[in-house]
């Protein structure tokens, strides 16, 4: 008699990662404790796990198998954690992107990841369903939406989980190195990747970062303004709050400060996840209206998505008294790899590497650069991506054996903290030197009048690059021939005066990214 799966051949150890992140908690004391607030809405650990079941169930239903791709966009909700853990139940494979994308984003996304569900909410469908013909292998539209439907040719979310009367199900044989999701990286320039993410990856990131760094533990309440979709976002406000049977918070709307700090206020979180241009854009926010928010119920901040201003940890310990642990993480690596601690910030630098990673500094050749250098990041950990789909010379490009090349420049101290450099494409060589974008803009960041600023290379007539400062100032009426002369001068008194920006451009706001990231690219197009 087989008493083992992995007794027959060919078959190794079953791993799936909702059983590791839904089951689990509905099997223990968590079985009756709030796992998700959403609004007015509240889920607990035990209705989470059934209603997984009965999407599971639904999916069989319309002959989902293992391994077929089902996209989601929607909004942070319970029909987002529904769908994303049902679907992995059953072997199949979510792939959550970005909600605020134009019809011919999804156009790529479905025909690309060859999707056979789409599980959307109503609003996003109503924008892109003129274009259903052309998604080419799409056969089932389900929309998340409120009431009754009498449409046939989509099915509706709810009646759709309602009507899979079974809140029982089996997982179905997975191992911790079959694929479980895919993320979409945004990327700078040319069509997003997909990056593909294994059964395991979600507990390594967990392990490495939400537990080891965070300490996160049952009653911890999670809030994270980074949306589910993204990398950061799923970690922050789904598997790391899962992983520890912790409570986490969703807010579905755009995450401006006074939302933010309203729901920080109100619902209580005691860890919080931000971007550095929302931590800017909060703190800005205070000092314009005569209230200091109440964020006593917080323990600990995070941001990543782009390096944070020294400046910004220091008017937020000042404001708050809290850190912000600021680290870096990537699409393909699941989460944050280089961290600063709770109890050992260092403002400005990325902090040092988190345990279940390794990382070095290597220059064009390959060699490992010594303290103080800057040169290429390579990274090697378990939530690193198994590659991207359908992208064979990328995957040449970015990967050498466990090692990936993470596309950032950085430089280690003589204590191991990691100093950010900018994108390998970002940096400028100015008269033979090497120059850091992210050195300039966090000396300008330091002035009070500036709120926010990305520098890129120019090039003169003769082809030889200078940093442009692009600058969004505090108070728009400022701005002025002498400011800009001010705004060199200030960069040359406090960097090697070689660094400092042969031009100023004064511009109401700067473009990004869904994330919050700038696009520096576009700026580099402009000049």
């Amino acid at each position: 008699m087989i008493e083992q799966l992995e007794d027959i051949r060919g078959l190794k150890k079953q791993y799936n990662a909702a059983l590791r992140f839904i089951d689990e908690n509905a099997n223990s004391s968590n079985k009756h404790k709030t796992a998700v607030v959403c609004d007015d809405q509240t889920l607990t650990y035990q209705e989470v796990f059934e209603k997984v079941n009965q999407f599971g169930n639904a999916l069989f239903n319309i002959n989902v198998e293992s391994e077929n791709r089902v996209l989601i966009a929607a909004h942070d909700s319970p029909e987002f954690v529904t769908a994303f853990f049902g679907s992995i139940k059953i072997g199949a494979v979510p792939i959550p992107v970005n909600t605020m994308m134009q019809p011919h984003d999804y156009e790529y996304f479905l025909n690309n990841s060859r999707a056979k569900v789409f599980v959307v909410h109503e609003d996003i469908w109503e924008r892109i369903e003129p274009y259903r013909d052309r998604f080419l292998f799409l056969k089932h539209v389900i929309v998340i939406q409120s009431g009754n439907s009498t449409r046939t040719d989509v099915i509706n979310f709810h009646e759709f989980v309602g009507n899979a009367a079974s809140t029982d199900l089996k997982p179905v044989y997975t191992t911790a190195e079959d694929v479980a999701f895919w993320l979409y990286s945004s990327g700078s320039t040319g069509n997003p990747k997909g990056v593909i993410h294994r059964q395991r990856s979600m507990e390594a990131a967990y392990e490495n970062y939400a537990s080891n760094i965070l300490n996160i533990k049952n009653e911890d309440r999670t809030f994270s303004a980074s949306k589910l979709f993204f990398a950061y976002g799923l970690g922050n406000g789904l598997y790391f709050p899962f992983g520890a049977g912790a409570t986490t918070i969703f807010l579905q709307e755009r995450p401006t400060p006074e939302r933010v700090f309203e729901t920080i206020e109100t619902k209580k979180p005691t860890i919080f996840f931000g971007v550095p241009t929302l931590y800017g854009a909060m703190i800005n926010y205070v000092s314009e209206h005569d209230r200091l928010p109440d964020l006593s119920s917080i323990r600990v901040c995070v941001s990543a998505g782009e390096p944070l201003p020294a400046e910004y940890v220091k008017k937020w310990k000042e404001l708050f008294n809290l850190n912000i642990l600021d680290g870096i993480g990537s699409t393909e690596a699941l989460h944050i790899y280089l961290s600063n601690r709770e109890d050992n910030v260092k403002p400005g630098s990325t902090g040092t590497i988190v345990s279940g990673y390794d990382a070095k500094i290597v220059d064009e050749t390959g060699r490992k650069l010594p303290p103080n250098e800057i040169g290429d990041l390579l990274i090697k950990g378990e939530s690193i991506t198994s590659g991207y789909w359908l992208n064979l010379m990328e995957n040449y490009n970015k990967f050498q054996g466990e090692w990936m090349f993470t596309g950032d420049k950085y430089y280690q101290d003589e204590e191991g903290y990691f100093w950010y450099s900018g994108r390998s494409d970002d940096m400028l060589k100015v008269g033979g030197i090497w120059v850091s974008p992210i050195e300039i803009e966090s000396t300008l960041l330091t002035r009070e009048d500036v709120l926010e600023t990305a520098v890129v290379g120019a090039k003169y007539e003769n082809n030889l690059v200078y940093p442009k400062a692009y600058v969004v100032l505090k108070n728009k009426d400022e701005a002025s021939d002498e400011l800009k002369e001010t705004l060199k001068l200030y960069v040359k008194q406090n960097l090697a005066p070689y660094k400092y920006p042969r031009e100023v451009e004064f511009v109401d706001e700067l473009p990004k990214t869904a994330t919050g990231k700038i696009q520096r690219y576009k700026l580099k197009v402009d000049n």
